[in-house]
């Protein structure tokens, strides 16, 4: 039974976890403190609230319990040192937080402040990306290693390796001067894109989609864009999550049960975010062939990373499933095509499993097992490369041999409304 105080601290968690971070970072300069502190903090709480009642106030009570204990760490490490009193190490850290002006002020919004700041160009790319997912995501080392394929121990690994760069390096935990935010602006990119993808990508909890999660890239996306005006790589990623997100309402039916693409309500998907998807991609598609020359300027309108054009790619597909009146009216060669220029400038495999689909739907289901070859290497503990061969084995006819591939997927799949889904397509199989 979920009680009020359950209720609270999932909310709590959602609205207030990267901001407390943020803040305590802010303050103390040591984000390895500020997460251990953040997370106790929640414990405390988890404790606390059934028996005493929820505060008015969750984040205030938060904030207060995770600065006393980065205060208990700070005294218990001036001790270890003997360098600093024990009695002044609270009158310490209050000055200097209130002399210190903050470097990041050019960044208004708190959340994407903190997303700067993880994204230090010291730190290795992989790490800045999954210590930003954990700091200001809040996911879990098992999410972040299911997202970027890895495995939990090698991204516990990481993590760890780059807190401890951060607490050893002197690295500063700050937002970069206004000039030099271009320098990070991929890999903050990437992670928003990430958080995005994490909210339609169910885990091994029970909530199969977190819509707030879409929602928030939008919006930072939204800020981003405001703040650095112009740049490809946040257009075309924009868009591109526009249109993914436009098919919130349909993704799920009544049950909680997934609905996958042919069989959603197009009615309901949101129609005002695919036009404004698809017109950034022609606003985009317009500059590039107004620019009689590339530019090396990463400022300049007109520039295209690598990242920019793989996002353009994606939102391209997406604007073809949701421009298409009806699943019949899709234009499968199309998106077959896009994903194969897509696969050319990734090398993915995770791409190679979305081309077997399409070409599948193009060239019937032969061609597309033809593609899986190989993936299971690839793509080791992913349970949607059995899941699709069983789909493709099913519609070629090969049905033993699909239940089999059905099962192969059934061990390897986590949340629980995947693992229906599937269940059911393994039972359709049985004569």
């Amino acid at each position: 039974m979920v009680t009020p105080a359950d209720t609270a601290l999932a909310d709590a968690w959602r609205d207030h976890w990267s901001r407390l971070i943020g803040l305590l970072i802010g303050q103390f300069a040591r984000p390895d403190l500020a997460e251990d502190a953040v997370s106790d903090a929640f414990e405390s709480a988890a404790r606390h609230w059934p028996v005493d009642g929820v505060p008015t106030n969750t984040g205030a009570w938060l904030l207060t319990a995770a600065r006393r204990r980065v205060l208990d760490r700070l005294r218990s490490e001036a001790v270890q040192r003997r360098k600093e009193p024990l009695m002044v190490v609270d009158d310490e850290m209050r000055a200097a937080a209130a002399a210190a002006v903050d470097p990041g002020a050019h960044v208004a919004d708190e959340q994407l402040r903190l997303i700067f700041a993880c994204c230090h160009p010291a730190i290795a790319p992989d790490d800045r990306v999954a210590l930003t997912l954990r700091f200001v995501v809040g996911l879990t080392t098992t999410e972040i290693g299911r997202l970027l394929l890895v495995q939990e121990s090698t991204m516990a690994a990481r993590l760890t390796r780059a807190k401890k760069r951060l607490a050893s390096s002197g690295i500063p935990f700050a937002t970069p001067a206004a000039a030099r935010l271009d320098e990070r602006l991929d890999v903050v990119a990437t992670v928003v894109y990430l958080a995005f993808t994490s909210g339609y990508h169910p885990g091994e909890g029970a909530v199969p989609l977190r819509v707030d999660l879409g929602d928030e890239a939008i919006r930072l996306l939204r800020v981003l864009d405001d703040l650095l005006p112009g740049r490809a790589v946040v257009r075309a990623l924009l868009a591109l999550l526009l249109l993914q997100h436009s098919r919130r309402d349909t993704r799920l039916d009544a049950a909680g049960a997934l609905v996958l693409l042919p069989d959603q309500d197009r009615s309901r998907w949101h129609r005002d975010e695919i036009t404004e998807g698809v017109a950034l991609l022609e606003s985009l598609a317009t500059r590039d062939a107004g620019s009689t020359a590339p530019t090396a300027d990463p400022t300049a309108p007109g520039h295209q990373t690598r990242l920019a054009n793989e996002y353009r790619l994606q939102a391209l597909i997406a604007a073809e499933h949701a421009t298409a009146p009806t699943s019949a009216d899709t234009r499968w060669s199309v998106i077959a095509d896009l994903y194969a220029q897509l696969e050319a400038l990734t090398g993915s495999p995770v791409v190679r499993l979305a081309r077997a689909v399409a070409v599948s739907e193009a060239s019937g289901p032969e061609a597309g097992l033809q593609l899986l070859e190989g993936l299971d290497d690839a793509l080791p503990r992913h349970h949607r490369v059995p899941a699709v061969r069983a789909e493709l084995l099913a519609r070629a006819g090969h049905h033993s041999a699909a239940a089999d591939a059905y099962r192969a997927a059934l061990t390897l799949v986590t949340n629980p409304t995947e693992r229906t889904y599937l269940q059911s397509r393994l039972t359709s199989l049985d004569p």
